[in-house]
């Protein structure tokens, strides 16, 4: 039998425990504000697609990892979204016609593909990202970077780096050297592992020239800083094209460093995204300690129009499980939101606990009801300590002897000293 065969859960899938969950929650917030603050709009995509009409965004080997159905209202076959980009370009070419071209649209959701060949990817996906749909140029390109670091700044991560490139050079010295088609993607395959050997071996197989080769070969070398981009310059001499996407990364790399956000960005000429729809200024963010990719993204001008509407378009996504990774290596890992008021009663008065709680919640606040099982100074004791977990401002005691119908003992609270009977109502002062 199959290890995964009689598990729980399916292998790749995974449940978030609630002390987790609202880590994960609290991480997802703070981006979603960010986001918000920048004028993107929150977008909810449906969770399953029709085949034949995601198709066109996506390419073979994705759809070969999609999870698929047939629906039994109509019998045409279903999948489970495997990428929310295609999605969105969908939505905006069929579902937005006629609304303005520019958009800026963000997104929480989980995206399901299985890729065995890597190691470690599960099959179920959290993202939060981003869509600047309708706007080609560089302050755009910029923009959707600066946005990326600003997110990342604002939950407090600050040991990454972004590793900034454009698909158009490689692609082009590799159009232009005589691989074939197929030799091509293998080509690509092998530069985003930043595998020479293999990529040697292809030039080999397929007789490239050794100055065309050289050039192939050095290309997935070249990272590190501006100097990056006269080395691109002097592989790509006086062809148009290449110079071109040099340019462009030049102009973008320079906008960033105008506001100070060039610190943490290395320029890679081998950059490359994992799906074939990117066709200009590309990225993938680092995070010290993790040896993936936490997000990443890039320019893809012609994804929209393969759905029936032309439109220039950049964007990103985080993936949360490897982000909310990184936050905890980091020592950055959000904490469990507080509780403002933990009160506790004897079985015997729940009714007053549950109308002194309801009224404090209509106010505003946050509470968490306990129950007082233990006697005495212990029962007193053990009711603090749960407060102390919950990490609530004010605990206090409802319902025992020498405490009136609308009193509590406070036993714990952010200007108490000792314990004090106060009447319910007041006990919103002490926060």
């Amino acid at each position: 039998m199959k290890k995964d065969e009689r598990s729980l859960v399916p292998s790749g899938m995974a449940t978030i425990l609630p002390h987790a969950a609202q880590r994960v929650r609290q991480l997802e917030t703070a981006l979603l504000g960010t986001l918000a603050r920048w004028g993107y709009q929150e977008i909810i995509p449906p969770t399953f697609e029709y085949l034949d009409v995601l198709s066109p965004g996506l390419e073979p080997d994705v759809i070969e990892q999609c999870y698929k159905f047939a629906d039994r209202a109509t019998g045409r076959m279903l999948l489970l979204r495997p990428d929310v980009t295609a999605q969105i370009a969908r939505i905006v070419a069929m579902g937005m016609a006629g609304t303005a071209s520019l958009h800026r649209l963000c997104y929480r959701t989980t995206v399901f593909r299985h890729a065995p060949e890597h190691a470690g990817r599960e099959r179920e996906i959290f993202q939060v990202g981003a869509e600047l749909i309708g706007v080609d140029g560089v302050s755009a390109d910029a923009e959707i970077i600066a946005l990326m670091i600003g997110c990342l700044t604002q939950i407090g991560l600050t040991s990454f780096t972004i590793s900034l490139g454009h698909v158009g050079f490689f692609k082009t010295l590799l159009a232009k050297s005589g691989l074939s088609v197929e030799g091509q993607k293998r080509a690509e395959q092998a530069a985003a592992r930043k595998d020479l050997p293999r990529l040697e071996e292809i030039c080999a197989e397929e007789r490239i020239p050794r100055g065309k080769a050289r050039a192939i070969l050095e290309t997935p070398g070249l990272c590190g800083g501006e100097a990056v981009l006269a080395q691109g310059r002097a592989l790509a001499g006086r062809d148009p094209a290449l110079r071109a996407t040099l340019d462009r990364l030049a102009q973008v790399y320079r906008l960033l460093k105008t506001s100070g956000l060039h610190e943490q960005l290395l320029i890679d000429l081998g950059e490359f995204r994992g799906f074939d729809y990117y066709d200009g200024v590309v990225f993938d963010v680092f995070a010290k300690g993790l040896g993936s990719e936490v997000g990443g993204g890039g320019r893809y001008n012609h994804l929209v129009g393969r759905f029936g509407r032309d439109l220039p378009s950049t964007g990103f996504a985080f993936d949360m499980d490897r982000l909310f990774q990184a936050m905890e290596a980091g020592g950055n890992g959000y904490v469990r939101p507080a509780a403002d008021f933990f009160l506790a009663a004897p079985a015997s008065a729940g009714d007053r606990l549950f109308r002194a709680a309801q009224a404090l919640r209509a106010a505003g606040y946050c509470v968490v009801q306990g129950v007082l099982t233990g006697t005495g100074s212990a029962g007193i004791r053990a009711v603090a300590e749960e407060g102390r977990v919950l990490r609530a401002s004010v605990v206090a005691l409802l319902g025992i002897p020498a405490t009136g119908a609308d009193d509590a003992l406070v036993v714990a609270g952010t200007s108490v000293k000792g314990r004090k009977q106060m009447k319910i109502k007041d006990l919103p002062a002490l926060l």
